[in-house]
C-alpha cells in the first residue's frame, strides 16, 4: 500500500539516563563518537536493535514519571515489537553527534527527527520517511522589521544548530541572496536556539515546523517569519551498506501496521495542538508564574491521595478557572475545579471557594469518573474518556459510547470518540439516546485544551 506521510505544523525535556530496559548516554565528544568501532551484531541475531538519537520533544524524552516517550521512540518501538526485538537506545547531545555514531557504525539506525538529505543519503543508507515537515525562520515577535521575504534576512542575525539541515537551507539562500550570514552552534539543540530567540538573545533560528508547534506554546513570542522551504521528509538513517535492514524498516512503515504507527504518533504528540493562539499562551506562562506556585503542593497531595497526576490537575483546574479560587460562571459552578453544589455536595465539599477543598474533590471526582470506564481502556484513551466524563456528564459518555458501537467506531478509542461526542448535539442521533441532546463538541474543546495546557505545565512538577 503507498504510505502517507503526515505534515506536522517541549520546553527542554528532563534529560535521559540510564534505563535497565537497554538506554545509554552515548560520547557526544567529537573525537569519541566519531572514532569507528566492531559494528554491532545484527538484530536478527542478537534481538536487539541499538538505535542512536537525541533528547527532545520530538524524538526522545522522559516524562516526569521518567518512563521514555517521543515520536521517534513510539515509532521505533512499535516498528522493534513486531520483529520481536529489544530496542537498546543511545542519546547523544546533538544531531551532529548522531551523524558521527551513524559514521563510525557504532550503532544499528539513527533516529532523531534527521531530515533525508542528498548529501546524507550519499554517505548513509536512508531508511523510511515517516513526517514531513517545512523549514521555518522563526523570530522574536517584537522583531523590526520582522524578515518576510528571502531578501531581508540579510538584516538579520541567525543561529542554528550545527550539522544540521538548516545550514544546507541557508547556504543555498545565501548563494541565490547577497548578504546572508549565520552562525553554526556546536553545543545547543534547536529546542534551546528558540528559547534563545524567546529571551531576545539571538534574533533568528531556523527549525522543523513540527518542532515549531509544539515550542510556541511554551514560549508564546516565538513568530514564524516565514517558510525556507516547501516540505521535507523527516525519517530514519542507517550506516552505508545496511541495505537489508533499510528495506526491513521501509516494508514495515510502508505497511498497514507501520501507518497506523504513524497515525498514533500524530495523535499523541500532535494533531490536538491546534491553532496557536498568542493572549491564551502568553497568559498561561504568566500565570504559571504568578499563580500556581500557591497551588502546586495542593496537586501533589491530590495526586497521592487520587492516583491522578498533579499536572493533569492543575490543567484541568486552569482551563476550569485559570487557577482562581473565586470563580463563578453564571450557572452557579464555582471555585478553582468549577464545581456544581450537587457534585460538591456529593464529595463532602462543604466551601467550593476553599482551594484545598475544590482541588481534593475536584480530583477525587475525575478519579471516580476514570474509575468507572473499563479496565481494558488502553492509556491515554481512558484519562481523556474521563476528561469527557467530567466535563460532559457520565451518562452522556455513555450514551455516545453506545452510539459508537451502532456506528462501527470504537468506544474506547479517544480519536474515535472525539468524532462521537458531537452527535449527542446532531438531531440525527441524540433523541435515540437515554440522555437526549448534549453539546458534545464541548468535551472534545475541552480535551484538547487540557492536554495542550498539561504540556506546559508539566515542567513547573518535575
Amino acid at each position: 500500500m503507498a504510505h502517507k506521510l503526515r505534515m506536522l505544523g517541549g520546553v527542554l525535556l528532563p534529560l535521559a539516563f540510564i534505563i535497565t530496559t537497554g538506554c545509554s548516554q552515548g560520547n557526544s565528544g567529537s573525537d569519541a563518537s566519531a572514532k569507528p568501532s566492531e559494528q554491532p551484531a545484527p538484530p536478527e541475531e542478537t534481538g536487539i536493535l541499538e538505535v542512536a538519537t537525541r533528547n527532545g520533544a520530538t524524538t526522545y524524552y522522559l516524562d516526569r514519571n521518567e518512563n521514555p516517550i517521543g515520536p521517534e521512540y513510539s515509532l521505533v518501538s512499535q516498528f522493534a515489537a513486531s520483529k520481536g526485538w529489544t530496542v537498546k537506545w543511545t542519546l547523544y547531545d546533538s544531531t551532529a553527534a548522531v551523524l558521527k555514531a551513524l559514521e563510525s557504525g557504532n550503532t544499528h539506525m539513527a533516529a532523531a527527527g534527521l531530515t533525508h538529505l542528498p548529501s546524507r543519503t550519499k554517505k548513509f543508507t536512508r531508511g523510511p520517511a515517516h513526517t514531513e515537515i517545512v523549514e521555518q525562520l522563526v523570530c522574536h515577535r517584537e522583531l523590526r522589521p520582522m524578515p518576510r521575504k528571502p531578501d531581508s534576512i540579510a538584516s538579520v542575525g541567525i543561529a542554528v544548530t550545527a550539522d544540521s539541515s538548516y545550514v544546507e537551507t541557508l547556504n543555498k539562500l545565501a548563494s541565490e541572496h547577497e548578504g546572508i550570514t549565520f552562525t553554526e552552534d556546536n553545543s545547543k539543540t534547536t529546542e534551546v536556539l528558540l528559547s534563545d530567540v524567546a529571551r531576545q538573545d539571538i534574533d533568528c533560528t531556523v527549525a522543523d515546523s513540527n518542532i515549531v508547534q509544539v515550542m510556541r506554546r511554551h514560549f508564546p513570542h516565538l513568530e514564524v517569519a516565514m517558510n525556507l522551504t516547501q516540505g521535507n521528509n523527516l525519517g530514519w538513517y542507517l550506516p552505508a551498506g545496511s541495505d537489508e535492514l533499510a528495506g526491513t524498516a521501509r516494508e514495515w512503515m510502508n505497511s498497514t501496521e507501520g501507518d497506523e504507527a504513524i497515525g498514533y504518533v500524530e495523535s499523541r504528540y500532535y494533531a490536538y495542538i491546534g491553532e496557536f493562539d498568542f493572549v491564551d499562551l502568553r497568559a498561561l506562562n504568566r500565570r504559571i508564574n504568578d499563580r500556581l506556585p500557591g497551588f502546586i503542593n495542593r496537586f501533589s497531595e491530590a495526586e497521592a491521595a487520587t492516583g491522578m497526576p498533579a499536572d493533569l490537575l492543575a490543567a484541568l483546574a486552569y482551563q476550569e478557572s485559570h487557577w482562581d479560587p473565586s470563580a463563578i460562571s453564571p450557572t452557579g459552578v464555582r471555585g478553582i475545579m468549577m464545581l456544581t453544589r450537587n457534585t460538591a455536595e456529593s464529595l463532602g465539599v462543604m466551601n467550593r471557594l476553599d482551594p484545598a477543598a475544590s482541588i481534593d474533590g475536584g480530583a477525587r471526582y475525575l478519579a471516580d469518573r476514570h474509575r468507572r470506564l473499563p479496565d481494558t481502556i488502553p492509556e491515554p484513551d481512558r484519562t481523556f474518556l474521563a476528561l469527557a466524563s467530567y466535563n460532559i456528564g457520565r451518562g452522556h459518555l455513555l450514551d455516545a459510547r453506545q452510539l459508537a458501537r451502532e456506528l462501527g467506531k470504537n468506544p474506547d478509542s479517544w480519536d474515535d470518540m472525539k468524532e462521537v461526542l458531537p452527535l449527542k448535539a446532531d438531531k440525527r442521533y441524540y433523541p435515540s439516546t437515554r440522555y437526549g441532546y448534549a453539546r458534545g463538541y464541548e468535551p472534545v474543546h475541552y480535551v484538547q485544551r487540557i492536554r495542550n495546557y498539561r504540556d506546559v505545565i508539566s515542567a513547573a512538577f518535575e
